[in-house]
């Protein structure tokens, strides 16, 4: 199921749009003038402006077409700008301080695009970029070629990193691609062997360069953007966190239903190419907002008799629903990352607490007005695959523990029904997953529970 916008949101969207391209283009020629100033030549600076400025305006029409919600996130557009002003300063410094062309570590600035918006936006800014520093900096068609490649296999090489110690690996494929770039270009132009093997090593030592740049410039980077990357979520993924030992501690219930939401979610993200580990970390989190009243909610329950018996429909609703505000408010407190954030807010949408709705029609019995929306969770709906993801884990792994007898054929049929109910109930519409998307979620939650609930062989008892 896609998205169908309304015409006020295309209008938002086009205005954002128009609003980033003209910050856009205000950064860089900002940028640029002062770059450029340092020659002291004004036909130049005014000529390397508007060559960036075209540059620019290309760019953001291909986002536009391609990528429309980074089109219309400033954040990113603003990372966007920083990286290219950052790579056109250090150009600039090693031109005027004589350093070797292919020492110029410019698969870095590759890479923290790669890492921090996504990988294809990373290459296109890699090509704009490179015609920039190559051409109008060096005046050298094959530093451009180099350039190119070098980014390019730095951009795909941190796809799904998660160690830092893969940043050095990748910047090392992006020097070892620049090295057999610089080769093949001095063996077509018939240089001597000796020569482009020299040049090679600079360009080798420039993807080096690279890694340990982006290594020191990523953290400085997703603290300024508040943007996350995987080694980030990793972090918080570690158990000792505060917040997962208390949840631990005062919810165990909840604890080990998150850890199994957080399999269920990470299997279906992996099948539909969403961010399997953004999904299994935000799980781990959903729910944390039960800490403090933990003996309310079925899983954590430790006698027959219920918590919600002494209470009415209403007010079992309001403690049930307000988990979502005060998980929110707990992930403030200790800074957890937006990404995080969103799917804690998100993860039931507004959806309908039905079975207290249901407790609170029979208690009534036609007496008074009820109104559906107070038993309504306040949302908003998703906004992203993953936690739409994380919504259907989430409710999917709750309905299996009310099977009796889990067969494959009864988790087939439960799990179709749950993701109907919430399709029917409009909490997938605000995100960009498909009817396609909700066949291969399906398989990839059947196939986990199935693996969870099989039956073991009764071995004898030993004599």
């Amino acid at each position: 199921m896609t998205r169908i916008r309304s015409r006020g949101d295309v209008g938002l969207l086009n205005f954002l749009a128009r609003f980033s391209l003209l910050i856009l283009f205000i950064s860089m020629l900002l940028g640029i003038v002062c770059i450029g100033a340092v020659s002291y030549l004004a036909s130049y600076t005014l000529g390397l402006a508007l060559f960036t400025a075209i540059l620019a305006g290309a760019f953001l029409m291909y986002l536009r077409r391609t990528e429309p919600k980074i089109a219309a996130n400033l954040k990113y557009l603003g990372i966007i700008c920083l990286i290219n002003m950052l790579l056109f300063a250090l150009c600039k410094s090693a031109l005027l301080l004589s350093i070797n062309t292919y020492f110029m570590p410019f698969a870095a600035f590759t890479m923290l695009a790669a890492m921090l918006i996504s990988p294809n936006t990373a290459v296109m800014n890699c090509l704009l970029s490179a015609l920039v520093c190559a051409i109008v900096f060096w005046g050298k068609v094959d530093a451009l070629a180099v350039f190119l490649i070098s980014g390019m296999a730095g951009a795909y090489a941190v796809r799904g990193l998660r160690s830092r110690f893969q940043i050095i690996s990748a910047g090392l494929k992006a020097g070892a691609a620049a090295s057999l770039t610089i080769a093949a270009l001095g063996l077509i132009n018939l240089q001597r062997p000796e020569a482009y093997l020299y040049e090679s090593l600079w360009g080798l030592a420039g993807g080096v360069l690279s890694g340990f740049l982006v290594m020191g410039l990523l953290p400085i980077l997703e603290h300024i953007f508040k943007v996350s990357t995987n080694i980030t979520l990793l972090e918080l993924s570690d158990m000792s966190h505060p917040l997962l030992k208390e949840l631990a501690l005062k919810a165990p219930g909840t604890y080990l239903h998150s850890h199994l939401v957080g399999n269920l979610a990470e299997a279906a993200c992996a099948s539909v190419g969403a961010n399997s580990l953004l999904a299994r970390i935000g799980s781990y989190y959903h729910d944390i907002g039960k800490i403090h009243k933990a003996e309310y909610f079925s899983e954590n329950e430790t006698t027959t008799r219920s918590k919600h018996d002494r209470l009415r429909a209403s007010m079992s609703s309001l403690v049930i629903g307000n988990h979502v505000k005060e998980g929110m408010e707990l992930a403030q407190r200790f800074h957890l990352n937006r990404q995080i954030t969103d799917i804690i807010q998100q993860h039931h949408g507004t959806g309908l607490m039905y079975f207290f709705y249901k407790k609170a029609l029979e208690d009534i019995n036609g007496t008074g007005l009820l109104k559906e929306q107070d038993y309504r969770y306040p949302g908003p709906k998703p906004q992203e695959k993953e936690a739409a993801i994380v919504l259907l884990a989430d409710s999917v792994e709750a309905s299996s523990r009310t099977l009796t007898e889990p067969t494959p054929g009864k988790i087939r049929n439960m799990v179709q029904r749950v993701i109907n109910n919430k399709f029917i109930d409009n909490q997938l519409d605000e995100c960009d997953l498909t009817l396609r998307d909700l066949f291969k979620i399906s398989e990839a939650f059947v196939r986990i529970l199935i693996a969870t609930f099989h039956v073991r062989t009764e071995y004898p008892k030993q004599k």
